[in-house]
């Protein structure tokens, strides 16, 4: 007596897993193949970005020290030539600008990674349900 096996992307009888399905062309089945078996949230998944808000972290604190190297500069530089100053404090406070936004953009970075996480995790639950559906018609 022949076992069948359902395929893993139709749920459809196959006689012989080890070649490609009749029915959808799925490739062929292999022992511990785990195609169709429904994923939980993996532990990865949730994990934080730890790099990425380092970097973030490190641009805020660096625009921070700028923004305190452009006070220092500013007092001392009163008694000096007040154009060149003007001129320095111009860049630097664009400097500080660039890297505090750089920051924020590390933190974007962050949110898309994991609206694209939740996003895999929702199709993957929306895929394993849709077959759930299909083999119980």
């Amino acid at each position: 007596m022949v076992e069948t096996v359902n395929c893993p992307e139709c749920h459809a009888a196959r006689t012989d897993p080890s070649v490609v399905c009749p029915d959808c062309g799925a490739p062929p089945v292999h022992p511990g193949d785990q195609r169709g078996a429904v994923e939980e949230v993996r532990e990865h998944d949730l994990e934080p970005y730890v790099t990425l808000r380092y970097i973030a972290r490190l641009f805020k604190i660096l625009a921070a020290l700028m923004v305190i190297m452009l006070i220092g500069e500013i007092v001392t530089g009163l008694s000096n030539d007040l154009p060149s100053l003007i001129g320095e404090i111009t860049k630097t406070l664009v400097l500080a600008g660039l890297m505090w936004g750089g920051g924020d953009l590390t933190m974007l970075m962050i949110d898309a990674g994991h609206d694209l996480r939740v996003a895999r995790i929702l199709l993957g639950r929306i895929n394993a349900e849709l077959h759930r559906k299909a083999n119980e018609k």
